[in-house]
């Protein structure tokens, strides 16, 4: 058995190879096929019985991953060497073997290092001493049907030690598996044969190279994986911070000094004994995690989803804490262990690098373009800032601030060694938090012109960040759980200030036209970036974040050095940072009240500025796909609007004026006749005037006169500037219109974001819908646009059953399922002068709007508009009603049956869709 297994307790209750063995020999004489298939039953009883043991074990023991490793692995090594024996004496044997019969089974990879996972692939290899002899053949052949038999994913090979050689050289992941090969049985001088030749022919100086291509290995899986190790949804095996990032470690070691286990690291001088203890705890709980997901979707899934990580929590036992969820304790405790590799791959590259690198050029770092004179202390170690000596930051704690201010002043990379000795000695930032200068500097970093971003996740990584502002240390790793947000709280905070400072910089102007020229007019600069750093800092807590945030900000703002002037609008900011957002996305913004109402709240252009930046980059900084044109879209209609009442006040154009003025650039871009022009504009209510901007009341002009008396209309066009199809629906008015339509663009594969209902006087609809795809893209293939076209037609019409076909439709995000979402809805009646504001917050569902606005038919209202926002799996649909007669509605009995159908629709109880 091998040296691998020896601390694996009670192996034989995993499998008793000797027992195993006795059962295959009771079968009595076994030849060929035939005897092959007489003993898998047998093997195959012994594997489930053994995966069943370990996964006993697991759950017994849900954090002692590396044990759950090592029993699945010594498991497959049992029923190999009892496979080898039956096959190659029993099925087919040789009585007087040659030189050249010699035949060894190994084992590569992650299964040779002697650490596999429930769902593993088995990675094995057949060496022969010169080319293949045809009993070798036979008994490799028969054993992978055997093993595929056995319902087991094999990877092989098999060669000869000559090409074994010749594949090593020429291919770096054929290099690596070796590198971990493991006698299992056969030939032992032939597998020892091998291992001379491999060390003498491959590993002899070429270490170096074998460095460099690791590492360039890593950096693109890392790229692949979306290049940071705090996406909420990591893979536990391939992402940053994962398993293979400390496998990577290993491989480098044992290519280098060839060790052979990870504590030997430590007598290389590549790690402390604390830094190993670091790197088993890390690889132990990796490995846990990665066996539960096994374990539990019953598969070779390495991703750590929404759906899996609230069942490995609970069997991990962890507990809910105050405004703490388990899974997303469990998570942070993830994303901590993740950090903990990338810091330890840091000290471990600087080691290697001080003995491999070439004269003036390092493993894949930046070489310094200008040498500073005045470092205070600190010194350059072939272009990095580094120590004069292991006390340094013992000497004068503010140093582990000044030397990321330095690195950032610079423009300087951290050596890697001072990283360590900033993680070692991190704890003395304890001392030094009310420190003028220490704030100072770190305040310095914080506005830094250059690249704040770098450098504030560089003094993360080594735990200063945290201990210097105790708050922000609350949140590192903190993860929330949802679809909405892809990165950690501090990750996304961190990337929220690189996104400032690039749009500050001008770098983003074509993305944020708006936000780029308004940064420019900002006056109160490091109010707008501590603002960035607090807007989240106090999630987790339990209770709403901002309010909690605005008092960290109060307490926080005059110990960096802020004026009470400038902490008074920092708190302001974190209190409203969702202001802006909520109310362009939520709220209908041609209805005056609404612009009156955030005005209110705002009280300053300056404040209003600082609130719009913050937004946006609060937005981008969630995470990919989260930030779009219809979005900035809506955030410049607000900002414009806000900006025009605070600049103005109440000199700003009454409702008659605006209507008047719309009417008149809408006359002069049709050029129609003076009569042609009276009649359209008679037609049409003046809520209509006021709701639509001046394009589209152009293009439903032109659809109106185009349709004449014809009872249908459909167009459709991409509008860029918004990001999505606008859908424009003239119709014959009759109640359930709007539920209809919403279902048939819901069955073209269409989301509706923005809907705006009118009634001409004469009782036609013109509806206008904004309209993208499920990837929040424009809807704009002729394909799509077609079936969108034959859908309403067919709605409208009762041509087949819509319900039918809305049940068909699948979840637009089916891990939705995962999060346990209580429907809610407000019904606001001062949030405008004219319509009741209805908001639904409710899990992300197939047709909810058309369930929505079904439940609002029956509820006998009309719909004015209706404003639809999704935050990864939840939605939030807005809708502006009034009674049949056009009043609010007030009767509290109506109220209340209003909310339970709407509470109904959304829980999908209410299974009446559009018919």
């Amino acid at each position: 058995m091998s040296s691998r297994f020896e601390t694996l307790s009670h192996r034989r209750a995993i499998v008793d190879r000797r027992a195993l063995a006795d059962r295959i020999a009771a079968l009595g004489p076994l030849h060929g096929a035939e005897g092959r298939k007489r003993m898998t039953p047998v093997l195959k009883e012994a594997l489930e019985a053994g995966r069943a043991e370990v996964s006993r074990r697991l759950i017994a023991y849900p954090s002692r991953g590396l044990e759950a490793a090592a029993g699945q692995a010594y498991l497959v090594d049992q029923i190999l060497r009892v496979l080898f024996d039956a096959t190659t004496q029993g099925l087919y044997p040789l009585h007087n073997p040659t030189a050249a019969e010699r035949l060894t089974l190994i084992a590569v990879g992650g299964y040779g290092r002697g650490e596999m996972a429930p769902h593993s692939d088995v990675d094995i290899g057949f060496l022969t001493p010169w080319k293949q002899t045809p009993h070798a053949e036979q008994v490799i052949e028969s054993m992978l049907y055997s093993l595929w038999d056995l319902g087991l994913k094999v990877g092989h090979s098999s060669r000869s030690v000559d090409e074994m050689i010749r594949q090593a050289r020429s291919d770096i992941t054929v290099r690596t598996a070796l590198l971990e090969s493991r006698l299992i049985c056969g030939d032992a001088g032939l597998y020892e044969e091998a291992g001379r030749r491999f060390k003498a022919e491959i590993q002899k100086d070429t270490h170096r190279q074998f460095i460099a291509d690791k590492l360039a290995e890593r950096d693109a899986r890392h790229r692949k994986m979306g290049d940071t190790r705090y996406v909420v949804e990591p893979n536990v095996k391939e992402g940053k911070g994962g398993l293979r990032d400390l496998h990577a470690l290993f491989w480098i070691g044992k290519y280098v000094h060839d060790v052979q286990r990870a504590t030997d690291l430590v007598d290389a001088g590549l790690f402390t004994r604390q830094e190993y203890r670091q790197f088993h705890r890390a690889d132990n709980f990796l490995w846990a995690v990665r066996c539960h997901l096994h374990d539990i979707t019953g598969r070779a899934e390495d991703r750590l989803t929404f759906d899996v990580q609230r069942q490995i929590a609970e069997r991990m036992r962890y507990a809910d804490r105050p405004g703490k969820p388990r899974v997303e304790r469990f998570m942070q405790f993830y994303f901590l262990q993740a950090k903990t590799v990338g810091a330890l791959t840091g000290v471990f590259l600087a080691h290697l690098d001080e003995r491999f690198a070439a004269r003036g050029h390092r493993f894949g770092l930046p070489t310094i373009r200008r040498r500073p004179r005045r470092l205070n202390g600190f010194v350059l170690d072939r272009g990095r800032l580094a120590l004069p000596h292991d006390g340094f930051f013992a000497e004068d704690p503010v140093r582990l601030i000044e030397v990321f201010q330095l690195a950032d002043r610079y423009e300087l990379e951290v050596h890697p060694l001072a990283m360590r000795a900033a993680a070692r000695d991190a704890k003395l930032a304890d001392e030094i938090r009310n420190d003028p200068r220490a704030n100072a500097l770190f305040l310095d970093v914080l506005t830094s012109p250059r690249d704040p971003e770098l450098v504030l996740r560089w003094m993360n990584e080594a735990g200063v960040f945290g201990r210097f502002v105790p708050d922000f240390g609350r949140v590192v790793a903190q993860m929330q759980f949802d679809m909405y947000h892809h990165y950690t709280v501090d990750e996304h905070t961190i990337r929220a200030i690189g996104l400032l400072s690039r749009i500050e910089r001008g770098r983003l102007r074509e993305d944020h036209p708006l936000a780029s020229t308004v940064a420019e007019q900002i006056l109160s600069r490091r109010v707008l970036f501590v603002a960035v750093l607090l807007h989240d800092i106090a999630k987790g807590r339990g209770g709403d974040h901002s309010m909690l945030g605005a008092g960290v900000a109060q307490r926080l703002c005059p110990r960096l050095g802020l004026s009470a002037a400038e902490t008074e609008t920092v708190a302001w900011l974190v209190r409203w940072h969702l202001l802006m957002s909520a109310t362009a996305f939520k709220r209908d913004l041609s209805d005056f009240k609404t612009i009156l109402d955030f005005c209110e709240t705002v009280q300053s252009p300056e404040r209003l500025r600082l609130l719009l930046v913050l937004t946006v980059v609060d937005i981008r900084a969630v995470g990919p796909g989260t930030w779009n044109s219809w979005k900035r879209q809506l955030l410049s209609d607000l900002y414009e609007a806000a900006e025009e009442v605070l600049r103005l006040g109440h000199k700003q154009r009454g409702r008659g004026e605006r209507i008047a003025a719309k009417q008149a650039r809408l006359a002069e871009a049709l050029g129609w006749t003076q009569e042609n022009f009276h009649g359209h504009v008679r037609r049409l209510p003046e809520a209509y005037w006021i709701a639509e901007p001046d394009d589209v009341l152009a293009i439903n002009a032109r659809q109106m006169a185009k349709a004449g008396d014809a009872q249908l209309s459909i167009e459709a066009a991409v509008d860029p500037d918004r990001g999505a199809t606008l859908v424009s629906i003239y119709a014959a008015d009759h109640p359930g219109l709007f539920y209809r339509i919403a279902g048939a663009i819901h069955v073209a594969g269409g989301n509706v974001i923005d809907a705006r209902i009118h009634t001409t006087r004469d009782g036609m609809a013109i509806d206008n819908f904004l309209v993208q795809d499920p990837l929040g893209r424009p809807f704009d293939d002729p394909g799509q646009l077609a079936r969108l076209n034959r859908a309403i037609e067919d709605a409208l019409a009762n041509r087949g059953k819509l319900a039918d076909r809305l049940v068909a439709k699948p979840a637009p995000r089916p891990r939705a399922e995962a999060f346990d979402l209580q429907p809610n809805v407000l019904i606001d009646n001062r949030a405008s002068n004219r319509f009741t504001v209805v908001e639904v917050h409710a899990r992300d569902r197939p047709a909810l709007l058309n369930r929505l606005a079904h439940a609002l038919f029956q509820s006998k209202v009309t719909i004015h508009s209706a404003h639809v926002a999704t935050y990864g799996e939840r939605a939030v649909d807005v809708f502006y009603l009034t009674d049949l007669t056009g009043d609010r509605i007030v009767a509290p009995a109506r109220l209340k049956t209003l909310e339970k159908r709407l509470l109904g629709a959304a829980t999908g109880e209410t299974m009446e869709l559009a018919a």
